[in-house]
């Protein structure tokens, strides 16, 4: 079994999107894989993230039929950070319900890509946040990044995240589509962060841009 943790430098940075494409890669190669949200906001039904990779993948929702709880443990309706959607919605975020759903899907499947929630330190509930759950279930992070001003920031600082809790970095993902930012800017963004992730975990990390 492999999976794989798909991290954002913030909301709205593709993160779905790339979900989608990788499941699709591992899909076309000839491995049952599934995609997970463990916490999906700002949706009044199914998860929109997981219909998105699914379609991605050239699957309609049949393929998750009767896995829908394993696939998206957790479903809010307020657009905002999983511990205040919880909130509002008078339910609870149960940490060991999303570790459970993630170690049955790891069973089932050859490949599981979850995709994150926000950024890398979003909270899950008023005391637990996002990559402390990544680091309890040690899945290796591949991290999205909006190649646009002030990416260098957010992405050190979530590369400090990622290094504090000993996980895997494996990729970095760029992400220029709709970047209002220069070329000279989203170029260098690029050179600096490789060369950054390299000196941070002492290792060369791949990458590419989408």
């Amino acid at each position: 079994m492999t999976s794989f943790f798909v991290c954002g430098t913030d909301t709205g940075v593709g993160k779905t999107f790339f979900t989608g494409l990788l499941a699709n890669y591992f899909l076309n190669n000839g491995f049952s894989v599934v995609t997970q949200k463990w916490v999906q906001t700002g949706s009044k039904g199914f998860s929109q993230d997981i219909l998105a990779h699914l379609k991605i993948m050239g699957k309609s929702r049949r393929y998750v039929k009767g896995i829908e709880d394993l696939v998206c443990p957790f479903s809010f309706h307020y657009p905002s950070s999983p511990h205040f959607a919880a909130e509002l919605d008078k339910r609870k975020i149960n940490i060991d319900k999303i570790k459970n759903s993630y170690r049955l899907l790891s069973k089932m499947f050859d490949v599981v890509v979850v995709e994150g929630v926000g950024g890398a330190l979003v909270p899950l509930t008023k005391k637990f946040l996002l990559l402390d759950l990544v680091k309890e279930l040690r899945i290796p992070v591949i991290l999205v990044i909006a190649n646009k001003l002030g990416a260098i920031n957010h992405t050190i600082l979530t590369f400090e995240a990622i290094r504090s809790r000993k996980l895997d970095l494996c990729a970095l993902i760029f992400n220029s589509f709709g970047s209002n930012s220069p070329k000279k800017i989203q170029e260098n963004n690029i050179t600096t962060l490789i060369r950054f992730a390299n000196l941070y975990f002492n290792k060369k990390i791949p990458h590419a841009t989408i």
